[in-house]
């Protein structure tokens, strides 16, 4: 006679097992550091949750993919899919999953929160762009657990290819958004071009993200690569006013916060139809972070009674959860933090160094009440930017790159690098308040005889083209470049504030920028925007673009400036950028603005220009 307890106790093991690996294909249920297994999801809780009696599935029409799709962290055999498939917009609202390995919940009673226990079921397809053959599938469940997102690792692939993807709602024709996304080329094939598009500082009630609309439709990349500040933790008002309309410090604030940015159509469709290679800066977690705290939150009492009720480390801990499961990032080992810092060989044309100089180990930074400690500790030798652990990783990562004969090393970095004195002095937040930090790196580059270096950088709401130069240490020849090891390219950002003023004012301001510093060859306040980099093994060019006003969505694409680094030069082309620029100040050539813009939607070109940059606050 079959013990019929015993058998259904069985059976549902069974199941759960089976239900577990299928919870386990969905990455976000994983801890964002393979180290910290207890930032991570039970899954085996989950599963057995959705086998209570009175768990019932959603039906189809219940759900909606939310937020599109997106694609990211490509190699050369796979790349990272994500979408949000849900009840509602709304996110969940525990904070349970990031409260360290204390158990998640009871799922009989919900003791600490009411989790839904209906797993929602999806599957996935990706297709070549030529063909409808599935080449990688699977299936994965979401739960309110991941804020119902869903990040899958599609493998299987061809190298530098363009591939099609889809979700689809188990057992019915409900589709998300048909995706695209491409491979990345193998470490040791010869490759004739990539190209990126690089964008930082999107600020969502500040205006509209035009730059990845026109980006997006222009269709010239390859990848999208995002510096950092892709959302704000602030309570700004008005037209797009931030939600939740407060400073984020739980892990519901900052799921809130990602899910809102995600409406936004240009941005939805940036990420449909490219690949993107993310890092952080600081308003990810909180503005002017550092290793023990951020402007507005520190390891204190009162800061914690003042400011939110919340640790430094819980806040980062509520940001960094919320991060990985609203972007197609990997997840990385870590040694003892959260790590974002990561490389991607691209062929032998280049390396794809991916900095975390915000979060990582950082040393004090400016705070906005501690200026003049700073300005007298910025040349200590024991301030770093990256902590030494990423620190000796960069240095051996551009080693290794240079050793493998790859041409060019790229550097994706938050924050300005080049020696630049601005209207108030240094400033204590970028490099300039490192520089220690600075001349180390530099010193590897020289001493090691390291070509081709080229650091890219945002945060700073402006654009600034720079030679890459060890000042007092190397002689350098600022009209012809001789003497310098690599270029930066700065870029401006997607909506936040930059000059506050008029054109001709940000123009005039360019030139005192300018003539103070000896590496800076153009600067550029007034245009929020973004940059087009092509890499060949013959050049590099910088493509600038700037959007005549984000106070509303339109499709507006202004050219500002061009500039070109030969391979084993370490410079920028003279004359810099062919002598002219739109917009901004060009050191030994001339401003022509002509306000001719291209409609990105259309493609037609008109003499565009707007009174207002930015949404009126």
């Amino acid at each position: 006679m079959i013990n019929t307890v015993v058998f259904g106790l069985a059976i549902e093991l069974l199941l759960a097992t089976r239900t577990a690996a299928t919870f386990e294909g969905n990455i976000n249920y994983g801890s964002p550091s393979r180290r910290h297994s207890g930032l991570g999801i039970d899954v085996p809780h989950v599963s057995r949750r959705s086998l209570k009696r009175g768990a019932v599935a959603y039906e189809a029409d219940e759900l909606e993919f939310t937020h599109g799709v997106a694609s990211g962290d490509p190699y050369p055999d796979s790349v990272i899919l994500w979408t949000r498939v849900a009840p509602s917009l709304v996110s969940d609202t525990s904070n349970v999953t990031v409260e360290g390995p204390v158990p998640l919940y009871s799922h009989d009673t919900a003791t600490y929160i009411e989790a839904d226990p209906s797993p929602i079921c999806v599957e996935w397809a990706v297709t070549p762009s030529e063909s409808e053959n599935v080449v990688s599938s699977g299936t994965a469940y979401t739960t309110s657990d991941i804020d119902y997102t869903v990040k899958v690792e599609a493998t299987g692939l061809k190298p530098f290819t363009i591939y099609n993807y889809t979700f689809t709602i188990c057992g019915s024709d409900k589709t998300s958004p048909g995706g695209r996304t491409k491979t990345a080329p193998p470490s040791d094939s010869d490759v004739s071009e990539v190209k990126f598009a690089v964008f930082s500082c999107s600020n969502y009630p500040n205006g509209y993200f035009n730059a990845y609309g026109n980006a997006a439709r222009k269709d010239e990349q390859d990848y999208i690569l995002h510096l950092g500040d892709y959302i704000y933790e602030g309570n700004q008002k008005g037209e797009r006013a931030h939600d939740p309309p407060k400073y984020l410090f739980s892990l519901y604030d900052y799921r809130t916060r990602h899910g809102q940015y995600r409406t936004d159509p240009d941005l939805q469709l940036a990420s449909q139809n490219f690949a993107w290679i993310a890092t952080w800066d600081d308003h990810e977690v909180s503005n002017n972070g550092y290793r023990d705290g951020s402007s507005a939150l520190n390891n204190t009492e009162e800061s914690f009674l003042n400011d939110g009720r919340v640790s430094v480390d819980q806040r980062k801990m509520n940001a960094v959860r919320a991060y990985f499961e609203w972007m197609p990032i990997r997840q990385i080992d870590l040694d003892d933090n959260l790590r974002v810092w990561r490389s991607f060989q691209m062929g032998n044309l280049l390396d794809l160094i991916i900095l975390d100089t915000r979060n990582y180990d950082r040393s004090i930074t400016s705070l906005d009440w501690n200026d003049e400690y700073i300005d007298l500790i910025r040349n200590d030798a024991s301030r770093t930017l990256m902590g030494s652990h990423q620190e000796n990783w960069f240095y051996n990562q551009l080693s290794t790159s240079s050793s493998r004969g790859a041409t060019w090393r790229i550097i994706g970095n938050q924050i300005v690098f080049s020696h630049i004195v601005e209207s108030y002095g240094f400033s204590g937040d970028n490099w300039n308040g490192y520089m220690a930090n600075r001349n180390r790196t530099l010193k590897h580059l020289y001493d090691n005889n390291i070509p081709n270096t080229v650091f890219l950088a945002g945060d700073s709401h402006q654009n600034w083209v720079s030679d890459l130069v060890w000042l007092d240490e190397k002689p350098y020849d600022p009209e012809t470049g001789e003497g310098a090891i690599g270029v930066e390219f700065a870029g401006t950002a997607v909506s936040s504030s930059g000059f506050s003023g008029l054109i001709a004012a940000g123009r005039a301001e360019a030139e005192t920028l300018v003539s103070n510093n000896t590496v800076l060859q153009w600067q550029e306040g007034y245009y929020r925007g973004y940059f087009i980099l092509s890499v060949t093994p013959e050049k590099l060019e910088a493509r600038y673009y700037g959007s005549p006003s984000v106070a509303s969505r339109n499709s507006w694409d202004l050219p500002l400036a061009n500039f070109t680094v030969i391979a084993g030069e370490n410079k920028l082309v003279r004359p810099v950028g062919g002598k002219s620029v739109e917009a901004g100040y060009l050191r030994g050539g001339e401003t022509k603005p002509t306000n001719i813009t291209l409609n990105t939607d259309t493609r037609q070109w008109d003499i565009v220009g707007y009174d207002q940059m930015y949404i009126a606050s």
